[in-house]
């Protein structure tokens, strides 16, 4: 194949000095790192909640309890074990205790259906549910229909401050925070499980081979896929991250845990990047703005990973003008295109960099980070690939020809963090994956000379207008920089002469009022005729996944149904 701007890896010589091409791995699993990190930083706080602090020494302790626990369930190497919980501290410990022995963690979004839990549970052979006071009859309930022999549960009550935990059993269930549970058979309290068990400290000789995870796909567009992650996925990410931010100390910071464990983004940048590192890490379980701002005044992160929503939500809330986010340092932002008048805002207010990033679930999931510094970051840019991460533009006629330099084509990667494949779908992992380890992502991204990777959009979502490539992204950017707009997506709708058009959906900022007429005036002035929306819909909020992306295509699937129903 002939040499292209991508195989020349114009991005190293961008790269902060410090952070090398390659880096040298160690070859230790992720419960390795705890070992570590509680032997180094044994009376660190690593997880906080609600102000419970749980230190380095008492995690280590705790998961090794909850290892001897699995075991005697009859867990074994190989054996998947579901996780349905929130951000609290049990997520963590049981996540960590499921890898030690050697079992393939099943992270599950507490939102979902029982149907979709369902799929998950099967498809994945669960034999035991980790999961919260909230759900446990529902899974009691849903239990036949899947393998799971053993429910352990836990409650928000179970880790909390004097005098929180006084009250708690009086409110609680009075505000929806607690449930009883049913007695049944093989269904146990979590807190009476780490407490009849002693700590087993056994190793499990694990290699970076072996499966750690299914990590499912947001089942947003059909079944979701089971994403097969293993040790060396897991590992060599969270150092492959390290990496890229060598000015933050190792034992000596503080990570804001508001992205949800449950989703890759999460679990990689937020839960595995601080035991890695041996930093405290505070557990937001519900992370809307106000929960946000308080965690920062009461705890003073100084790394948070974020979604775009999160932090259009801090600011937007009244809350922030009294309240003081400078011990923030470094900000992530991922999942979604992050506005530039978001970032200048918010770096105002803190003081902090954002770098934009980009990942897939089936990349563990980062691949892409702008540079930490604002000197050699580009707004709107995901940034470069990260150390060991090789990428491809390929064009979208025939998905393996590299384009030009600056030419819009199927992003492909390939790097430590790719995933083995999807569980029993060896077509879908055919489609995706070639042999020689590319991934095709479905991203429509290009490069421009210095290496700085941009995404254009998603293959699936870009809309065709009158023969025009449209990118939803670009009405977005120009709607955001509106400023009574809070949210803004744009789809493709059916076009009777031009096939598909762009219609808009939005929401704006409290207090303020807006008229379609007034928006599609505003779009006029900034874009191209052929981009101009045919239509304006403005709505409270619009939908979106647990990690707040908007979800175009729900909005996309609706506006079908209803022009169905109306033909």
């Amino acid at each position: 194949m002939k040499e292209t701007a991508c195989q020349d890896k114009p991005w190293l010589s961008h790269y902060e000095k410090d952070i090398p091409e390659t880096v040298e791995y160690e070859d230790v699993c992720l419960p390795g790192f705890l070992e570590r990190s509680a032997e180094k930083f044994p009376d660190n706080m690593a997880l906080l909640f609600q102000g419970y602090r749980i230190t380095y020494r008492e995690m280590n302790d705790m998961v090794n309890r909850f290892a001897a626990c699995l075991k005697d369930f009859g867990v074994e190497k190989g054996d998947s074990v579901a996780i349905l919980l929130p951000n609290v501290i049990p997520c963590v410990i049981g996540y960590y205790a499921i890898l030690k022995i050697g079992g393939v963690a099943v992270m599950n979004n507490p939102l979902y259906s029982d149907r979709e839990l369902k799929h998950q549970f099967n498809d994945s052979d669960s034999k035991v549910l980790i999961t919260i006071d909230l759900l446990g009859n529902r899974m009691i309930d849903l239990r036949p229909q899947t393998k799971i022999k053993q429910i352990v549960y836990t409650s928000i009550g179970d880790y909390l401050p004097f005098p929180k935990s006084l009250l708690f059993p009086l409110v609680g269930k009075r505000k929806k925070l607690a449930a009883d549970v049913r007695p049944a058979e093989d269904v146990y309290k979590w807190k009476e499980m780490l407490a009849k068990y002693s700590p087993d400290t056994t190793d499990a000789g694990l290699s970076f081979d072996d499966v750690a995870m299914y990590q499912y796909t947001g089942g947003t567009t059909g079944v979701s896929k089971g994403v097969i992650l293993t040790h060396a996925n897991l590992s060599q990410q969270v150092q492959q991250a390290a990496a890229w931010f060598p000015t933050f100390e190792r034992g000596n910071e503080i990570m804001l845990g508001a992205l949800p464990f449950f989703h890759v983004f999460g679990l990689s940048t937020a839960m595995n990047l601080s035991v890695y590192l041996g930093w405290g890490n505070i557990l937001i379980p519900k992370p809307l703005p106000e929960a946000l701002l308080e965690a920062i005044r009461k705890f003073k992160p100084t790394f948070a990973p974020l979604v775009p929503t999160m932090y259009i939500g801090i600011l937007n809330h009244p809350d922030i003008r009294t309240s003081n986010l400078t011990s923030i340092k470094g900000c992530f932002s991922g999942s979604a295109p992050l506005p530039v008048e978001v970032i200048k805002e918010f770096e105002k207010k803190t003081g902090a960099v954002i770098v934009e990033g980009f990942g897939l679930t089936e990349t563990t999931p980062v691949t892409h980070i702008n540079p930490f510094n604002p000197e050699k970051r580009k707004v709107g840019s995901i940034g470069l690939p990260i150390p060991d991460t090789e990428c491809r533009i390929v064009s979208l006629e025939d998905e393996e020809t590299d384009v030009p330099l600056d030419d819009s084509g199927e992003l492909l990667i390939r790097g430590p963090q790719v995933m083995k494949g999807y569980r029993n779908m060896p077509d879908e992992t055919a489609n995706v994956l070639t042999e020689d380890g590319w991934l095709h992502t479905g991203d429509i991204a290009k490069m421009d000379e210095e290496g700085y990777f941009y995404i254009v959009d998603r293959k699936k979502d870009m809309i065709i207008s009158g023969g025009y490539n449209v990118y939803p992204r670009d009405i977005e950017e120009v709607l955001y920089e509106h400023p009574a707009i809070q949210e803004a997506c744009a789809v493709g709708i059916p076009h009777p002469s031009r096939g598909e058009a762009v219609k808009v959906f939005a929401a704006t900022k409290e207090n303020e009022t807006l008229s379609e007429d007034e928006l599609m005036e505003y779009c006029k002035g900034k874009l191209a005729k052929y981009k101009w929306p045919v239509e304006i819909e403005f709505r409270d909020e619009l939908p979106k996944t647990n990690v707040g992306k908007i979800l175009k295509k729900d909005l996309r699937a609706e506006e079908l149904k209803k022009r169905e129903k109306d033909s």
